[in-house]
């Protein structure tokens, strides 16, 4: 099979475009799935997409053609060149239009073999898995999930002459457990690059004791409650509000970070406490590209035109106050700003020290959630959701879990929530259980919001 770099080079060569930029991912991953204490199945993928830029320059603006298609051959990489003149010819001017990115110095290695996963990933978390089951057997408890890691090796390179490279490792544990007549369910999840971190007991240990709890049951009205949100639940909302936060959708009027009098909400402190909300490239445990990589354009957070563009930390809102908003090349240049490209991973930063337990032991009344699902958008001025609580909503009293109260749907934006937060944990590596599949890298604390706004009760279970 070519290697992923010749297939760059050669689609390069190809290009008859004005421009031209082919991203090529050499794909691996491998999983296991269990259920009811016992592995159910194993297996191992590869795969590999090459997706080529085509630019035209015309007399009323520059136009692209994307295509991404799965290439194994010379001749059916020829055709996906042609393929992307032909879109590219076809199309109108981008809004979206930039200079391709000059080549600058960097570090990559370009003629390093594509990184692979394999199953000896689970070296040492399998035996671990393995021994938590018989622990759970003896319990008469069902545990069910599964664990998966790939790794992609990207391969950007550029008619202007740049060529970039990233390996990104991704790993994620999602685990259920259940009382043997699936009255009761928790759930557990993380995000790893490695699998090394995993501590199975202790997540193990999580759920058996929710699980516990959940054998006393209560009803609750709706109503606003003093509710505690777990990282994982946290990181579901900002992430929603990172997915928004647009430049240009600000500018534009179109999205919660707009200013009333026009121009954004840049400046405006949104926290009372000194929350710092930030992605950086670098972060241990979290690792993504330090450079552009856009299969296509996203409403003003992405561009297909910035491919291979660097990528630094970047601090979007700090001790409170909102400091920036994702912008490309191109709205940078039509507004004098300069460009903030969007990064593939989150952290909340609010100089917490305590643990979840120390929230639990001060709280007088309230309640503690697991994590949220089927989260929707309601209003996107204001950036409400709407959305369900899921597998555990507990009731505490007097520092105590006096038992677990039923579900419900609640009614919140994130952006607001952010000024009623009273108190936060450490900052944790955490797994978005509703995002995990198309954003998975996020750190968050434990928040205590006073009047989380519980709208109705659901039925879900």
């Amino acid at each position: 099979m070519i290697q992923p770099q010749q297939m760059v080079e050669q689609a390069l060569a190809a290009s008859s475009a004005d421009g031209c930029v082919v991203i090529a991912g050499e794909h691996t991953e491998t999983n296991l799935r269990f259920a009811a204490n016992s592995l159910t199945t194993n297996g191992q993928m590869q795969s590999r997409s090459v997706t080529v830029i085509s630019t035209f320059d015309k007399s009323d603006g520059t136009s692209a053609g994307v295509v991404t298609r799965s290439v194994t051959t010379g001749d059916e990489l020829a055709e996906l060149v042609r393929a992307s003149e032909r879109a590219g010819r076809d199309a109108g001017p981008a809004d979206d239009a930039a200079p391709l990115v000059e080549p600058y110095e960097h570090g990559d290695d370009w003629s390093a073999e594509p990184g692979e996963t394999g199953v000896a990933i689970f070296e040492t978390f399998a035996p671990a898995l393995g021994a938590v089951f018989d622990r759970w057997r003896k319990a008469d408890r069902l545990l069910f999930g599964f664990a998966e890691h790939q790794l992609t090796s990207y391969f950007v390179g550029t008619s202007t002459g740049l060529r970039r490279r990233f390996d990104q490792p991704d790993g994620r544990l999602e685990i259920n457990g259940k009382s043997a007549d699936f009255s009761r369910s928790a759930w557990s999840g993380l995000h790893t690059p490695d699998f090394v971190d995993v501590d199975i007991d202790a997540l193990a240990a999580t759920l058996d004791t929710r699980l516990d709890w959940a054998a006393t049951p209560i009803d609750l009205p709706a109503g606003r409650y003093e509710t505690i949100l777990p990282p994982t639940a946290v990181a579901d909302l900002m992430i929603y509000a990172y997915w928004t936060a647009s430049s240009r959708d600000a500018e534009e009027g179109r999205n919660v970070f707009a200013g009333s009098g026009g121009g954004t909400r840049i400046g405006e402190q949104l926290a009372q406490l000194p929350l710092t909300l930030r992605s950086d490239p670098n972060e241990p445990g979290l690792r993504c590209a330090p450079f552009e990589i856009a299969t296509q354009s996203e409403g003003g957070l992405q561009s297909v035109f910035d491919n291979g563009a660097a990528i630094s930390a970047t601090d979007w809102v700090s001790d409170g106050t909102l400091t920036n908003l994702a912008r490309t090349r191109s709205w940078a240049a039509k507004t004098g700003a300069q460009p903030a490209p969007f990064v593939g991973n989150l952290i909340l930063d609010g100089n917490g020290t305590t643990g979840l337990d120390e929230m639990i032991a001060a709280t007088e009344r309230g309640l503690l959630l697991t994590c949220l699902w089927y989260i929707r958008e309601v209003d996107p001025q204001t950036l409400l959701l709407t959305g369900l609580t899921r597998d555990g909503v507990y009731l505490v009293e007097n520092g105590q879990v006096r038992g677990a109260v039923n579900n419900f749907r609640f009614n919140e934006s994130p952006v607001d929530l952010l000024g009623r937060i009273t108190e936060v944990s450490r900052t944790e590596h955490t797994l978005a259980r509703e995002w995990s599949d198309y954003f998975s890298r996020s750190a968050m604390p434990a928040v205590r919001v006073p009047d989380f706004n519980m709208s109705t009760v659901s039925q879900a279970s």
